[in-house]
C-alpha cells in the first residue's frame, strides 16, 4: 500500500467514523469563545463582508458563530450526517450552504472566499495537499485561520479523571490525539505567511446527562454493544459524583488559534 492509499484510507475513516454521534455531537460539543472571533475581527482585519468557507464544517458549530457575525457562510463537510445536522440547523438563514466536499477538494472555485476556516477537522486533513487547496480557493491576500479547542488534561480531579479514564477505555484515543498539530508544526505549516495566533481559556458546565453526551461524541470512546461501553459509563457516573459541584463539572480548553495568507 503506498502512502497516497494510505492517506485516502485515513481520509475515508475520519468522514464515516462520526455518522453514528450526530446527536451527541450536536448536543453536547463545546463551541469557540467570542474572543477568538473579536481577535479575527479585531487583530487581523476580517470584516463581516469576507465571504467565509468552513472546511470540515461538522454539524455547523464553527460556521453559527460567522453566522451571527454577519458573515456568508459556505459548509463544506464529506459526512453526509453532519452535513445534514447542519443545513436543519442553519439552512433557514439565506447566507448558509452546505456542500459535499474535502480539504483536499472542496469543489469550490479558484479564488472564491476571503476567509478558510478549520475547526478541530483539521488533525483529519493531510496538512500539505490541505494547504495547496486553501491556497487555490483563497482569493489573494486573505487569510486561513485554523483552531482547535485543546481538553486541559490536568488541574483539577475531574480533568485528570477524566483524562484516564479516556485511556483506559477509548479504543484509539492515543492514535487520535497524536494527531492535533503542536504550536511549531503549525508556524511551520504557515510559513512566513503567518499573520498571528493566540490562545484563549473555554469552559463547559456539564451535568451528568451532558458529560455522557460528551463522552459519547467522541470518535474513540466505545459504543453500545462493545463490551467497554457499560463500564466506562459506570466509571463516568463515579468520577461525576466524586468530583461534581453543584452538580455540575466543569471541562476545561484552551482554545488555540493560527491565521495566515498564502503566498
Amino acid at each position: 500500500m503506498t502512502a497516497n492509499d494510505l492517506s485516502i484510507v485515513h481520509a475515508a475513516d475520519a468522514t464515516a467514523r462520526f455518522s453514528d454521534r450526530v446527536a451527541d455531537y450536536v448536543r453536547y460539543r463545546p463551541d469557540y469563545p467570542p474572543a477568538l472571533l473579536d481577535w479575527l475581527h479585531g487583530e487581523l482585519g476580517v470584516t463581516p463582508d469576507w465571504r467565509v468557507a468552513d472546511i470540515g464544517a461538522g454539524t455547523g458549530i464553527s460556521s453559527k458563530m460567522f453566522l451571527d457575525a454577519g458573515h456568508e457562510v459556505i459548509a463544506v463537510e464529506p459526512n453526509a450526517a453532519m452535513r445534514e445536522a447542519a443545513v436543519a440547523w442553519l439552512g433557514g438563514n439565506p447566507r448558509f450552504r452546505a456542500m459535499d466536499g474535502r480539504a483536499d477538494a472542496t469543489g469550490l472555485p479558484d479564488a472564491s472566499v476571503d476567509l478558510v476556516i478549520s475547526a478541530q477537522a483539521f488533525h483529519w486533513f493531510d496538512p500539505e495537499t490541505a494547504r495547496k487547496e486553501f491556497r487555490r480557493i483563497l482569493r489573494p491576500r486573505r487569510l486561513a485561520a485554523i483552531w482547535w479547542n485543546s481538553r486541559r488534561l490536568a488541574g483539577t480531579r475531574f480533568l485528570e479523571g477524566y483524562e484516564t479514564l479516556l485511556q483506559r477505555y477509548g479504543t484509539d484515543y492515543a492514535k487520535v490525539a497524536e494527531r492535533y498539530a503542536d504550536d511549531d508544526s503549525m508556524r511551520a505549516w504557515f510559513g512566513d505567511g503567518l499573520r498571528g495566533a493566540a490562545r484563549f481559556p473555554h469552559r463547559q458546565r456539564l451535568d451528568f446527562d451532558g458529560l455522557r453526551g460528551r463522552l459519547l461524541s467522541s470518535s474513540y470512546t466505545p459504543k453500545a454493544g462493545d463490551p467497554d461501553h457499560e463500564p466506562m459509563l459506570r466509571a463516568l457516573h463515579d468520577l461525576f459524583d466524586a468530583t461534581a459541584v453543584d452538580g455540575t463539572v466543569s471541562m476545561d480548553y484552551d482554545t488555540r488559534v493560527f491565521a495566515g495568507e498564502f503566498a
